[in-house]
């Protein structure tokens, strides 16, 4: 595997630092899924977990699009792979289901994730609310969440990359 993340940098303001995180741990998890075939890709960690590479790479464009499309600004496209009779749809792969679909459709996450930032400040608060607390969050708070939701799922990624062909890096 080649890497080529970009680390965030030491001395940054708090929303470059953010935005630094968040991008490395988005390039860190492409990199886990980089030269693998589909078959690969779509190989299960160990039974009975579902967890593969391609799901948790569907996982994460679901994510993107729940925090930073349906939170953050209110907008409510849909699920892209889960439903309501099956809540884990992502991880649930078919020999159908492709790495360039589940990456073209990450990438697009992200870039819409970006662009409804983009104008935003880090205090700025959501239009959708938690449903524990009513309360709306801060981009900040987003944005922290999203780091470590990236890092638990690239934890997950050096496992199973390590069971698929024994690569194992940082």
């Amino acid at each position: 595997m080649t890497n080529e993340r970009l680390e965030p940098a030491q001395n940054a303001d708090e929303r470059t630092m953010l935005e630094g995180w968040l991008d490395y741990h988005r390039q860190t998890l492409a990199w886990k899924c980089e030269g693998l075939t589909d078959a690969q890709l779509r190989t299960l960690s160990v039974e009975p977990s579902e967890l593969s590479l391609m799901g948790l790479v569907r996982h994460m464009a679901e994510v993107e699009r729940g925090w930073f499309r349906k939170v953050l600004v209110g907008d409510d496209p849909g699920p892209l792979y889960f439903t309501e009779e099956d809540p884990d749809g992502e991880f649930h792969l078919t020999e159908t289901d492709t790495w360039a679909e589940a990456y073209a459709t990450w990438q697009a996450e992200i870039e819409i994730a970006r662009r409804n930032a983009a104008g935003l400040v880090l205090d700025d608060l959501s239009k959708g609310t938690s449903r524990n607390t009513g309360e709306p969050f801060s981009l900040r708070w987003i944005y922290t969440h999203m780091i470590e939701e990236y890092a638990r799922h690239n934890g997950h990624a050096d496992l199973v990359r390590e069971r698929i062909d024994g690569t194992t890096g940082d």
